[in-house]
């Protein structure tokens, strides 16, 4: 797919059928995330792959946004392998994590697969949830699979404000 028509077409899924997602489809997916650029090419990212029916239900426990999606990504990050930007108020751990996340999403979409990115759970209870070591922060969890029928963006997908509110050339 041509990356314009990729972004714009893609929308976050709220009804996933039952289809399972095809293990080519999502190794190319987490190449994708594995390919993102992070800060001083730490790569603190570590994607956890959760699709078996025991850990789903982990998911459904910490979040009511899986929405039946067949897989869940959780992407987090080492808080102790990140860049301290100068000022040493903000690190690379969140950012870094959101580009992850973001290759992961427009993979999704050239492979055809439908996905919703969740931010609606407690990172804590999820990271609990998971067993994740404790230097790991879940940043996004993010469903894969294919919609359900009947399934489509929200009716407010397409509203987006014009550049001259959202851009400035000072």
């Amino acid at each position: 797919m041509e990356f314009k028509e990729t972004i714009r077409k893609r929308y976050s899924c709220k009804k996933y059928s039952d289809r399972p997602l095809e293990k080519e489809k999502l190794d190319a997916i987490l190449e994708a995330g594995r390919l993102a650029p992070t800060a001083k090419n730490l790569q603190e990212q570590h994607i956890y792959v959760i699709e078996s029916p025991e850990m789903l239900a982990k998911i459904d426990g910490v979040t009511p946004c899986r929405y039946g999606a067949p897989v869940v990504l959780a992407v987090a990050f080492d808080k102790n392998n990140v860049f301290t930007y100068p000022g040493g108020k903000r690190d690379s751990g969140v950012e870094d994590a959101a580009i992850v996340a973001t290759h992961l999403i427009l993979a999704a979409a050239d492979e055809g697969v439908d996905s919703c990115w969740l931010n609606f759970f407690d990172p804590d209870k999820a990271a609990e949830a998971l067993h994740l070591p404790e230097n790991e922060e879940i940043l996004m969890l993010l469903d894969l699979g294919y919609a359900a029928q009947g399934a489509g963006p929200l009716p407010n997908h397409g509203s987006r404000k014009p550049l001259t509110e959202t851009v400035s050339y000072i």
